[in-house]
């Protein structure tokens, strides 16, 4: 279908979204391949809309770690939900922001008239990372496959060292950042000692987050949003599993310490959890609402990306949300929800910390003072990742139709929706309920 251009200032729609419930990986494979999930909750979301999945324009899925055998997954599941073979499907990685990272392609790629209805998400099966073999190993066994004689292998087993057994957790190499050599949770820990943020203050957040979540399931908050799943197995997957009951504060500060064992206050309970799960919107100019009359949850008015230093990525929402907020003449409480994805207690409370603080303001973002601090009853609501987990293609997706779904239950207008980004970035997005 040919398109012609639309005008930047034209209306940008999302118009229905849903996701599959987060599961928290438990030390082994989980049920779901990353496809299986994105594949599962599209074909859940395309069921309920009038037109046919052959009618996008364009699929773009944000992941972060694909496997090996689905390294451009967007294709792969498009193909799997039955778009057809002529809807061109593709993947976007932007570490933790993949799955706002699609939204924001098919924003711009509907202004500029290459698109007109556009199927956007994110996803990931972090439980399935794999483990690998060290470089020794590698190095082993590509000589054990060149050698011609006996001789030669016997040589070479006189060489090998069971030490060359050992893995390397992939999934640690992809959570260490390779300019600074940190681990994101040890970038986390910078925040905490530049903003003075304790470990109490971190585990009261993170007791708040399971709360938050527990109520928002109970008032039915996820209903809409959240697609159960059955596996193979014939298991059914209804909610988000990583969120307990018994996550307190007095429970949490029982923890040990995880990234700096002997100094540092960050935890596995204050912390994202590696989790497995997919998400997905519908993104539609003026022109596909109209043709397929369509009824638009929200509008995306804005979005932003910023660079900062890799040591303090957790800063991301702060220099990405503000000029933002500066182009469009807003305080911080001047929106009516927001949701910055919880990497870390200490990541949030560190981005509340630079906007409250005068210093930080002037020097870091070009601000005459201190933007003030954010209404802790607009802020992540429903919880966040530390009690849903933290799917990393998926995160920025979920966060985006969350805070729609919050505006559209209380009536609110504006919404921001925000993220820390590994490498140092961040990135936000600002949405209107329609």
């Amino acid at each position: 279908m040919r398109h012609e251009p639309s005008a930047m200032n034209d209306p940008v729609y999302i118009v229905d979204g849903c996701r599959t419930p987060f599961l928290k990986a438990r030390n082994k494979p989980g049920p779901f391949a990353a496809s299986d999930l994105a594949a599962d909750a599209g074909r859940a979301l395309l069921i309920r809309q009038r037109f046919a999945s052959t009618d996008f324009d364009e699929v773009i899925l944000g992941c972060a770690a694909p496997s090996a055998d689905e390294v451009n997954i967007g294709r792969v599941a498009a193909l799997r939900m039955g778009c057809g073979q002529k809807v061109p499907a593709w993947t976007v990685m932007r570490n933790c922001a993949s799955g706002m990272q699609s939204i924001d392609s098919a924003v711009n790629n509907i202004r500029a008239g290459r698109s007109e209805l556009v199927l956007a998400g994110g996803v990931d099966a972090l439980s399935r990372a794999p483990l690998l073999f060290s470089d020794a190993m590698v190095s082993w066994l590509s000589q054990w496959y060149a050698a011609k004689s006996a001789g030669q292998r016997a040589a070479l087993l006189a060489k090998f060292r069971p030490g060359f057994f050992a893995p390397v957790i992939s999934l640690m190499k992809g959570l260490t950042d390779p300019i600074c050599g940190l681990l994101m949770g040890q970038t986390a820990e910078n925040l905490a000692y530049r903003f003075g943020i304790t470990r109490q203050e971190m585990d009261d957040f993170a007791a708040r987050s399971h709360a938050r979540v527990l109520a928002g399931q109970a008032a039915g908050h996820y209903a809409d949003e959240v697609v159960a799943l059955f596996d193979r197995r014939g298991t059914l997957h209804a909610a988000d599993d990583g969120v307990r009951a018994d996550s307190t504060a007095e429970n949490l500060a029982k923890l040990r310490p995880f990234f700096d064992k002997k100094y540092g206050n960050i935890t596995a309970g204050n912390s994202s959890q590696i989790t497995d799960g997919g998400a997905w919107v519908i993104v539609a100019s003026q022109r596909a609402v109209d043709e397929h009359r369509l009824t638009p949850i929200g509008r995306i008015v804005d979005s932003q990306w910023a660079g900062l230093d890799p040591a303090q990525m957790g800063l991301g929402p702060v220099y990405a949300a503000t000029p933002i907020l500066q182009r469009h003449g807003l305080a911080l409480n001047d929106l009516d929800a927001w949701e910055i994805n919880e990497a870390f207690a200490a990541q949030v409370l560190a981005c509340e910390r630079a906007w409250a603080d005068d210093e930080f303001c002037r020097t870091e973002l070009g601000l005459p003072a201190a933007l003030g601090t954010i209404d802790q009853a607009k802020l992540n609501v429903d919880g966040g990742a530390i009690a849903l987990g933290h799917p990393v293609g998926a995160s920025g997706t979920r966060i985006v139709l969350h805070v729609l779904n919050t505006l559209r239950r209380t009536g609110g207008r504006l919404g921001m929706a925000a993220i820390c980004v590994g490498g140092g970035l961040g990135g936000a997005m600002l949405v209107e309920r329609v």
